[in-house]
């Protein structure tokens, strides 16, 4: 990880954030019925994907490091699995919104999979 001074420098982190973001401002319009449902839950599993990412970096070991990863990319299918409901339970109005944020989970996915081909050698 040459070059890498921080977790911030981390482009998995930095598109974790990404996401964790655009999933706040879609659950603003979420029925207010849903606040200690979906919307709680969506919300703990997105900011769970960055701060694994984080915390596991901050441990000191690459095999401590490589478990945080596998818990933030799990954590991430938590979300995407979310979305893929409440889109069914007709709680996302923005379509457009919402298929932009699973191509980023998408994308997400990939690359915390290279990154651990990576720690893992």
């Amino acid at each position: 990880m040459e070059g890498i001074k921080s977790y911030k420098d981390l482009l998995i982190w930095k598109k974790g954030m990404d996401i964790s973001v655009s999933v706040y401002t879609l659950t603003n319009d979420f029925s207010a019925d849903e606040r200690f449902g979906l919307i709680s839950q969506l919300r703990r599993a997105t900011v769970s994907v960055p701060s694994n990412i984080a915390e596991g970096y901050g441990r000191g070991s690459t095999k401590s490091y490589i478990q945080f990863i596998k818990i933030a990319r799990g954590s991430l299918y938590e979300v995407e699995t979310q979305l893929l409901l409440a889109f069914e339970l007709g709680f996302i109005k923005d379509e457009k919104k919402y298929n932009e944020i699973l191509k980023q989970i998408t994308e997400l996915s990939k690359m915390i999979s290279a990154f651990l081909k990576k720690l893992e050698v």
